[in-house]
């Protein structure tokens, strides 16, 4: 049986993912999330549509969420990021992320994957959103999950 998105990384790979989160927002006004759920019936950058909006993703003073999706069971990911990156990065701005993720993926390196993709938009979102000293963090660095 395949295991459940909350029992997909380990206690000490929820702990590396959540991390990269912070490491990531040190730099950058940026917000980043990660979402697992087990199952998306249909489009995956559709459904990774309705869970920022759930999640209130679009909701930061400079447009600047970044979604990191991932239905475990059915093997799918997307990256979404708001209108404030969106416009201010090139039109395929996530694909050399997605490529490496998709590469780790099937390696079977899921959390080295999740990991790295993390930092890499970190690094990405530092050069268009840098860190002000009055930067407040918008949004939770906890994992979501649904069902």
């Amino acid at each position: 049986m395949p295991k459940s998105a909350r029992s997909f990384f380990s206690r000490q790979e929820k702990a590396e993912i959540k991390q990269a989160i912070l490491n990531a927002e040190l730099d950058t006004s940026g917000e980043i999330r990660v979402h697992i759920e087990n199952h998306c019936d249909g489009d995956v950058l559709e459904r990774a549509a309705v869970i920022f909006e759930k999640l209130k993703m679009h909701d930061t003073d400079l447009r600047n969420g970044v979604l990191f999706y991932l239905a475990v069971q059915d093997k799918k990911f997307a990256i979404i990021g708001d209108k404030g990156i969106n416009a201010a990065v090139p039109e395929n701005f996530w694909d050399e992320i997605k490529e490496n993720m998709k590469a780790s993926f099937k390696n079977g390196k899921f959390t080295e994957g999740l990991v790295d993709a993390i930092n890499s938009a970190g690094n990405h979102l530092k050069k268009h959103f840098p860190y002000h000293s009055d930067d407040i963090n918008e949004l939770s660095n906890e994992i979501s999950f649904g069902s």
